[in-house]
């Protein structure tokens, strides 16, 4: 014996739900340059490499930072967009100042 089975009676069309078009934005990391202690560059050039590469820093905030480097053995000395941050790691590696590598803040 074959058993028909009843179809639906009406097919109700398919709602897909509704698209939002709502569209998050994310900020772009910001990255850390950090210069690392060292035995060979003296506090003096250190400073005035920070002071010469990285904007709007202050002799009295390149000497803090050069200490701290000498101190606690490194220092973030700029944090912020990574195609800057790349520029300045780049300009005081040129230097000869021991950094560490980019890394996000």
């Amino acid at each position: 014996m074959t058993s028909v089975l009843p179809q639906a009676a009406s097919s109700a069309p398919t709602i897909a739900p509704e698209k939002t078009r709502q569209t998050t934005r994310e900020p772009y990391p910001n990255y850390k340059i950090i210069v690392l202690n060292d035995d060979f560059n003296t506090f003096q050039h250190v400073a005035e490499c920070l002071m010469k590469y990285i904007p709007g820093l202050s002799g009295d905030r390149a000497w803090e930072l050069t200490n701290q480097v000498h101190h606690d053995g490194q220092a973030v000395v700029w944090t912020g967009p990574l195609e800057q941050a790349e520029l300045y790691h780049t300009q005081l590696t040129r230097a000869g100042l021991t950094m560490a590598p980019l890394e996000k803040a």
